[in-house]
């Protein structure tokens, strides 16, 4: 299985000062934080694409660019990247010159997004939140498999004889579908025969099965290759060496997160109640030492029939950058071999 990090870039505080880090320093720590994971073994680094103020990943591109230069093996790519209120064309131009920078390590995970800052900051309409996406995706992938491009669309311009330059190195730079919980998105991922990335950020990680069958169902009728079907999986976590002390250490970052969120989204304030199912054998939360999250990972992948690949979402305003650096050690030291040894 595949193990990596997906970042949001996310602001942190300064343990001493408990003010917001400054924004260069805080984008320098994170690339120590992707050479790091380049160093100790780990098989991706994603960073997302958001556009408020707690986030620093409007332009995620520029900083996987600036990380291509400073590793060497670790695939490099988006989490996710907003289609929907992108340029298919220019998003393409921008991860074939990322493939070309990096020796073909670039890839991407391209989604609807979970909030719609995008949308009147580029001038799109809300109205046709799915309708773009689906357009945009369809010119995304003739772009990346034909060199010479005859599209006609809605909500473009049209494209005639169109060449696209840059071509990344890749033959066929990796595009994955992220979904949340839509099953047509599962559905026409697998229509598709494009890769799938499940974002699950809470409850149970066993009730996306039927979903992911779903598109595993439709992967097959549709006629594709059966080695070429890759199934990830996003969730929250972090690692320490002691179990309790990992759990008590990542809390109250989240729950201040996730109360900030609820704000906005009528949730209620995250309290220990509703957090410890979450750190329990079968909630999603993937948090403790090395081996139970390890066991949880291969649980999670049981629990969905299999799975390729396992993304940390381990932004969290109040982890230091120590913190994080350790737990990618651990990660790439102890918990990738644990899980790889299980699976083997």
């Amino acid at each position: 299985m595949k193990i990596g990090i997906d970042s949001f870039a996310g602001a942190h505080l300064d343990p001493q000062t408990g003010q917001v880090i400054e924004p260069e320093k805080d984008l320098q720590l994170l690339l120590d934080r992707m050479v790091h994971a380049d160093q100790m073994g780990l098989d991706s680094f994603a960073i997302g694409e958001h556009y408020r103020k707690e986030f620093l990943d409007s332009a995620n591109i520029v900083i996987l660019s600036a990380a291509a230069a400073r590793t060497e093996r670790i695939k490099l790519g988006s989490a996710v990247t907003v289609l929907s209120s992108a340029d298919p064309v220019r998003v393409f131009q921008n991860f074939a010159t990322l493939d070309l920078i990096s020796n073909g390590r670039a890839e991407m995970v391209v989604g609807r997004g979970s909030f719609i800052e995008s949308f009147p900051l580029f001038g799109y309409q809300l109205n046709d939140y799915n309708e773009l996406f689906e357009e945009k995706l369809d010119l995304l992938l003739k772009i990346r498999d034909n060199e010479v491009v005859n599209w006609e669309g809605k909500f473009r311009a049209p494209l005639k004889n169109q060449t696209i330059y840059p071509r990344p190195l890749q033959k066929e730079m990796m595009i994955y579908r992220g979904v949340g919980g839509s099953p047509e998105s599962f559905i026409k991922a697998g229509i598709k025969g494009i890769p799938l990335m499940v974002a699950v950020i809470g409850g149970f990680t066993q009730r996306f099965r039927p979903l992911v069958d779903l598109y595993r169902q439709a992967y097959r009728e549709a006629g594709h290759p059966e080695e070429k079907m890759q199934i990830g999986l996003h969730s929250l976590g972090f690692v320490g060496e002691k179990h309790d002390e990992a759990i008590e250490t990542y809390y109250p970052g989240y729950a201040k997160m996730f109360t900030e969120i609820g704000k906005e989204r009528g949730w209620p304030p995250v309290t220990r109640l509703s957090f410890d199912p979450q750190v329990s054998e079968r909630g999603a939360l993937v948090v403790g030492d090395p081996e139970s999250v390890a066991q949880k990972i291969i649980r999670h992948s049981e629990a969905l029939g299999g799975i390729n690949r396992f993304s940390f979402q381990m932004d969290n305003a109040l982890l230091t950058h120590e913190q994080l650096m350790k737990a990618i050690e651990l990660i790439g030291k102890e918990v990738i071999p644990r899980v790889n040894k299980v699976l083997a």
